[in-house]
């Protein structure tokens, strides 16, 4: 019996080292990049993304102490990178952008990138918002009102990208291959020597077409055809025919150079700028949120454990009460405001542990990726961080300096820069536009016909009067020695009279560039007066904070005085209850002061944009969702 327990532990500790074992296979990151292959079919081939880890980070478990989820801000951080599914969905987007830029680079149009933050954890707001905040779409999709013309934040952006149309980069091969029985009635049979014309056709043509970035394009077609009928008055039976032609294009004037044919692509990679940006824009507020929501847990912990004391001492206090009113050294009404009270705090308790619990809740969503492990969502949440560690302190920077910084480093402004630089490159696409269309076409080509004279024509004693070879060879040497070329220049010139669609176009592309640049220094406005906002805020709370250390200060003096005067007798049990309760009301004060200080910060940081630099993180860690050396947030 002696050895059940020994056995007992050693297979849980099997079990737990198996399950981290397991946890830490299945948690690798999936790489979200399209695999490159070298075979050259595999062009053809569809391709499977990879389906998403809903397994959480190993080190997750390995918090778990005791049945409970011992969390300090650095852990907090760290698995919010690792597990956060608004972080998740955003990393979808950078490889996204990538395969714009590769439909791209063929010709093809760009279908754009998302640019909104993904806000579907619940709790701790971004930036004075909640999970209702503008831009909070699925998969980051910032839409604004207007149909489908519309872009974010009230910009129009249907003109992105018009211009003359763009031909595929890719060099594409066609080829026709057949055989024909046609078989047509005929009035005349003087004409053919026959009352049913039967003719048996077989074609094998293919081609090669190319176009490239300066709005050149080349092809290359090569024909050839096997022809024999019923007729005896056809010259050659079988006749055989071989051609080529090499053709070439040149625009002119709209659609000619690099400017609009390559728009698509320099769209397309300014676009995964913007994605960049706006990861880290997502990752700035996934972290903001996180740091919010576990400030918010740290006060609902403390003021849980500050209701605790609370009641602890009220209930004693009752005790006391009921054992003096016993030795009727103090009136019955003394007991009955003593049970008030302890029924009070109790109820005070009762919605402290509750949002505590609520507030566990948040934090475990905001760091996992799935919460269907019964042993995870049965634990407590333990910070281990305390707001009474915060040390009150400015920023060492004047205001002017912080909004400078920001100016320069918000992710907002930074995408806003790159959509202009795309919406310039559409103003000149739409300009080109305007231009008549003169192209520059030219073809070289040769034939050759091949084939047994008809039996018809074989006189006896008259030479053979046909010219041509009578197979196929000799058919495929006449058209490439250049007996029978075929050659052309010319230029093809449409002039569309009004041009009403382009023009419109044009305009249209100035007057949403136009309509950008407004938007751009409204932003930097708004930048300004959110720096300003946050840096207020966080005087303002460190003045709030140090009155409420005062008040606690002075609650704790008066409630030692109550104590004292009880126990000489100068005073009574309700007064001394009445100063412990203003004691916690003081306490629950600065916890909540103190909250708010930190969440003042940390809204500063963002407001600057520099709550990765502040916490330690590297970008490239949150992208590949695995965490490469220790974060250390700021004090």
């Amino acid at each position: 019996m002696n050895m059940l327990g020994p056995c007992r532990n050693l297979l849980v500790w099997i079990m737990v080292f198996l399950t981290a074992i397991a946890s830490a296979q299945t948690s690798v990151p999936v790489s979200l990049e399209m695999p490159k292959s070298r075979n050259p079919f595999s062009a053809y081939k569809s391709i499977e993304a990879p389906p998403p880890s809903l397994v959480n980070s190993p080190e997750l478990t390995q918090l778990i102490r005791d049945g409970k989820l011992y969390l300090s801000l650095r852990d907090a951080i760290r698995l919010a990178l690792e597990n956060n599914l608004d972080i998740a969905i955003a990393r979808y987007n950078l490889p996204i952008a990538d395969m714009d830029i590769l439909r791209t680079k063929a010709g093809g149009v760009f279908r754009g990138v998302n640019t909104g933050v993904v806000q579907g954890t619940p709790g701790g707001g971004v930036g004075g918002f909640g999970t209702g905040a503008p831009g909070a779409g699925a998969g980051g999709t910032t839409a604004g009102a207007g149909g489908a013309g519309a872009g974010a934040s009230g910009l129009v952006q249907s003109t992105l990208g018009v211009g003359t149309a763009v031909q595929s980069y890719d060099p594409a091969i066609i080829g026709t291959f057949g055989e024909e029985h046609q078989t047509t009635p005929l009035a005349n049979r003087q004409i053919y020597g026959v009352p049913l014309l039967q003719l048996n056709s077989g074609v094998a043509n293919f081609g090669v077409a190319q176009a490239f970035p300066t709005g050149s394009s080349i092809s290359f077609e090569f024909n050839n055809n096997r022809q024999t009928t019923n007729s005896p008055f056809f010259n050659l039976s079988p006749a055989l025919g071989s051609m080529y032609r090499f053709s070439f294009q040149q625009q002119l004037l709209s659609g000619f150079g690099l400017g609009p044919n390559l728009r698509y692509l320099r769209i397309a990679k300014n676009d995964k700028k913007i994605s960049d940006i706006a990861f880290k824009d997502q990752v700035i507020a996934t972290v903001t949120q996180v740091e919010n929501i576990y400030w918010d847990l740290v006060n609902a912990y403390q003021q849980a454990q500050v209701n605790e004391q609370s009641v602890a001492f009220a209930n004693h206090s009752l005790q006391n009460a009921n054992k003096q009113l016993q030795l009727q050294s103090i009136p019955a009404i003394d007991v009955t405001r003593a049970e008030a009270e302890v029924s009070k705090r109790d109820q005070d308790l009762t919605v402290a542990r509750t949002s505590l619990q609520l507030q566990e809740l948040l934090m475990k969503n905001a760091l996992t990726k799935s919460l269907d492990d019964p042993v995870l969502e049965s634990v407590n949440v333990v910070p281990t961080d305390r707001v009474e560690s915060v040390q009150l302190s400015g920023t060492n920077q004047s205001v002017q300096d912080l909004i400078t910084q920001a100016l320069h480093d918000r992710p907002e402004l930074q995408e806003s820069d790159v959509d202009l630089v795309n919406r310039q490159i559409s103003r000149r696409a739409a300009r080109n536009a305007l231009l008549p269309s003169l192209a520059l076409a030219a073809f070289y080509g040769g034939s050759g016909l091949a084939g047994p004279l008809n039996p018809v024509y074989n006189i006896p004693g008259v030479p053979n009067i046909s010219s041509v070879p009578v197979d196929f060879a000799g058919a495929l040497g006449n058209a490439f020695n250049n007996t029978a070329p075929d050659y052309y220049v010319g230029f093809n010139l449409n002039i569309p009279l009004r041009n009403r669609v382009a023009k419109a176009d044009q305009y249209r592309s100035e007057l949403e560039y136009r309509q950008a640049e407004l938007r751009r220094e409204e932003l930097r406005k708004q930048i300004r007066i959110e720096v300003r906002n946050a840096e207020y805020t966080l005087e303002q709370t460190a003045a709030r904070v140090g009155a409420a250390q005062k008040a606690r200060d002075l609650a704790q003096r008066t409630f030692e005085i109550a104590q004292k005067e009880q126990t000489l007798g100068a005073g009574s049990t309700f007064q001394t209850m009445t100063a412990q309760r203003d004691l916690a009301l003081a306490e629950l004060d600065l916890v909540t002061a103190m909250t708010v200080y930190q969440k003042a910060k940390v809204e500063l940081d963002r407001a600057t944009a520099s709550t990765l630099e502040h916490n330690g993180i590297d970008l490239q860690d949150a992208i590949t969702g695995t965490i490469s050396k220790p974060i250390n947030p700021a004090p």
